[in-house]
């Protein structure tokens, strides 16, 4: 029996939280932050507005480049990195984020299990999807958009921009600010603040939103001989 390996948080949050949405490059991730607070619409405003951009996404398929960067000076520099994959996501409680580059490593939740897959460790971690993504950015693309809100605090900085900022409401969750924007209806960029002080960024590419998804993207089964933790 090899032996077995826990997933750090830091994998976990920059991967699961990727499945959310954001848009634009990162110039104007600064420019909006900078904005001043009379052009920033308030929270009700906000949170309808990013209502409206999500209720019409059934489903979205997407390639991904994922840039983490640490604190510097300290033990997360070492965690830092740039990961290449594929994502799909459905409506509802559906996603698959699939890193192919440079190692590979697979997370598939169905609605009700969620099972993060490491080819390298050859271990797969079996958790309750409803517990891990209560609070996470996965809500805002595979959840209702209607309860977002319930979970984050939503501004916006510009009122001119479709670009937000979000903010968990639970003192457990393991992010800090999760700032996403859209682009013609589509979201590009995401870039997130975890508690451990690290960055991570993630810009989408061919982009298609409401396709045909199979539900075999959705199923995980172990390969054989790989360790299984229950969680």
């Amino acid at each position: 029996m090899k032996p077995l390996k826990t997933l750090t948080n830091k994998t976990l949050t920059s991967t699961l939280m990727a499945v959310a949405l954001v848009a634009s490059p990162v110039a104007m991730l600064t420019v909006a932050q900078t904005a001043t607070a009379a052009t920033a619409a308030d929270n009700l405003t906000a949170a309808k507005r990013l209502n409206d951009l999500l209720k019409n996404t059934k489903s979205m398929t997407a390639s991904f480049t994922q840039t983490t960067k640490g604190a510097s000076g300290g033990k997360l520099s070492a965690q830092n990195g740039t990961f290449k994959g594929t994502m799909h996501v459905e409506r509802p409680s559906k996603f698959r984020w699939n890193i192919t580059s440079p190692s590979e490593q697979l997370i598939v939740a169905n609605g009700s299990t969620l099972w993060i897959y490491d080819k390298d460790l050859e271990q797969a971690t079996k958790q309750n999807a409803d517990t891990q993504m209560g609070n996470t950015p996965a809500l805002l693309l595979s959840g209702d958009p209607s309860k977002i809100a319930k979970n984050f605090k939503i501004t916006q900085p510009n009122g001119d921009k479709n670009y937000y900022v979000l903010y968990p409401k639970s003192s457990n969750a393991n992010f800090k600010s999760l700032s996403v924007s859209f682009s013609g209806g589509k979201p590009v960029m995401m870039v997130l603040n975890d508690s451990l002080g690290q960055t991570t960024s993630i810009k989408f590419s061919n982009i298609k939103l409401n396709s045909g998804i199979s539900d075999s993207q959705f199923k995980f089964t172990p390969p054989k001989g790989v360790d299984v933790i229950s969680q």
